[in-house]
């Protein structure tokens, strides 16, 4: 009898009814962190709206030589779709990243440091459709909050400075329909690529029960990235570090849109994420939980 159970189960028991993804996000709904990341992906096109109403034009000189990002602040004041594209570009290199690596390496850590981990597994939650219920609530809440901030820069930016043509220092400018699309394509780039800060913050989440060490392992190790992708002397080892690619987007504001790099980067995103949340699973379902 006692062996019977242990192989079927109590009665009425069924694996795939355990902690739904419903359940997930009505849980990290709840929780602070998730709250205040959202609210402040809200604020942040508000604040730099404020910064551009108080700023000074003297000093617009100063952003030319900034790049391609200097151009987006250049041209930000020119239309709501140039507004949006400058909040972009300014928080792809590094808020995106960390709110990102924030909602995937805290989710499974935070469980352990709280001692609730292994009361879930205890419920019993099959351990492999707890970290991939985690895991799904973790993209979907990074995906929205990327959806929070580039909203709420358009619409702010569109009422403020109006709807016209979206401007570019390297191209024509592209009429407001097209606009909307090569934004969503940006938007839709830049998701693909913060799969990488993903699969890497969800495998040190796993990994540690140290939630904050999970979320700053992933986040320096971007930079780290990023600095040796600015090593020339590295050659075409940087064609495989993960930011190699994350400014790829930047061929969509050209006429034709560029789209060799933006291939190249998604390729290198869905691998790189791919591998990391593979090791994920195959160290979650074999560790000790103790904690």
């Amino acid at each position: 009898m006692t062996t019977e159970l242990a192989r079927t189960g109590a009665v009425g028991y069924r694996p795939t009814r355990t902690l739904s993804i419903l359940a997930e996000v009505r849980r990290q709904a709840t929780r602070r962190r998730t709250q205040l990341a959202l609210g402040f992906m809200f604020v942040l096109p508000l604040i730099i709206l404020v910064a551009f109403e108080f700023g000074s034009d003297s000093n617009s000189d100063d952003n030319n030589g900034g790049g391609a990002f200097g151009s987006l602040i250049d041209l930000a004041t020119s239309s709501g779709l140039n507004f949006a594209l400058c909040c972009l570009g300014v928080s792809s290199g590094f808020l995106l990243v960390v709110v990102v690596a924030l909602f995937n390496g805290d989710t499974v850590a935070s469980e352990a440091s709280w001692g609730s981990l292994r009361y879930l597994l205890a419920v019993p939650v099959p351990r492999a459709r707890l970290l991939a219920v985690k895991l799904i609530v973790s993209l979907l809440y990074s995906l929205v909050a990327l959806l929070i901030l580039g909203g709420t820069a358009l619409l702010a930016g569109t009422l403020r400075y109006g709807w016209h043509p979206l401007g570019s220092t390297v191209a024509a400018t592209i009429p407001p329909g097209q606009g909307v699309v090569r934004l969503l394509g940006i938007m839709a780039y830049l998701a693909i690529t913060m799969l990488i800060v993903a699969g890497l913050a969800f495998l040190l989440s796993v990994s540690t029960d140290a939630a904050l060490g999970a979320v700053g392992g992933a986040v320096l190790l971007w930079i780290l990235s990023g600095i040796l992708d600015q090593i020339t002397a590295l050659g075409s080892i940087r064609n495989v570090l993960p930011t190699h690619y994350s400014e790829a987007w930047l061929g969509l504001l050209s006429t034709p849109p560029q789209v060799d790099d933006l291939v190249k980067g998604a390729i290198t995103a869905v691998l790189y994420a791919t591998v990391f949340w593979s090791l994920a699973f195959w160290r979650f379902t074999r560790k000790d939980i103790t904690s």
